[in-house]
């Protein structure tokens, strides 16, 4: 049972990270997808972030299924930074579109560490964790800070 779902997920996010610029009507469309997909990439690696770092208690399965959100979602957010999204309500930056190979490789970057942090939260050990959190927070530090306005 567990397989089928994995598939569905890794389906489903398949068809929307390869074509999600092309299933949005309007600009405005994208970037509120993005933000969304964002919203809940935030809110999981938050609750992870409060185990890592003691604010809340170590939880194995809460863990583990927060980092399953995660690895999912991290997927999601880079095919709405397509042609035409730069303005309107978005804090991105134009860095975005003019140091695209640059942007590419932040989120792939994220992405890979987010995996790494999804693997570590499944071993059930608050070290493996924390060991994981530092470098897939920094990955998403240094995307805002390059590519995202204050």
């Amino acid at each position: 049972m567990k397989s089928v779902f994995a598939f569905a997920v890794a389906a489903t996010v398949l068809a929307f990270s390869t074509s999600a610029s092309a299933q949005f009507a309007k600009p405005e469309d994208a970037i509120k997808y993005r933000k969304s997909a964002l919203s809940v990439m935030g809110t999981h690696f938050g609750r992870l972030g409060a185990m890592a770092n003691g604010k809340v208690p170590f939880d194995a399965k809460v863990a583990a299924d927060n980092a399953d959100v995660l690895a999912t979602m991290v997927k999601l957010p880079w095919a709405a930074f397509g042609e035409g999204t730069d303005t309107g309500d978005t804090k991105a930056k134009p860095e975005i579109w003019k140091e695209s190979a640059k942007f590419k490789a932040a989120s792939d970057k994220a992405q890979t560490e987010v995996a790494k942090l999804a693997a570590a939260a499944k071993t059930g050990n608050l070290d493996n964790l924390k060991a994981a959190f530092g470098p897939a927070a920094e990955t998403c530090k240094s995307c805002h800070d390059a590519f995202r306005s204050k």
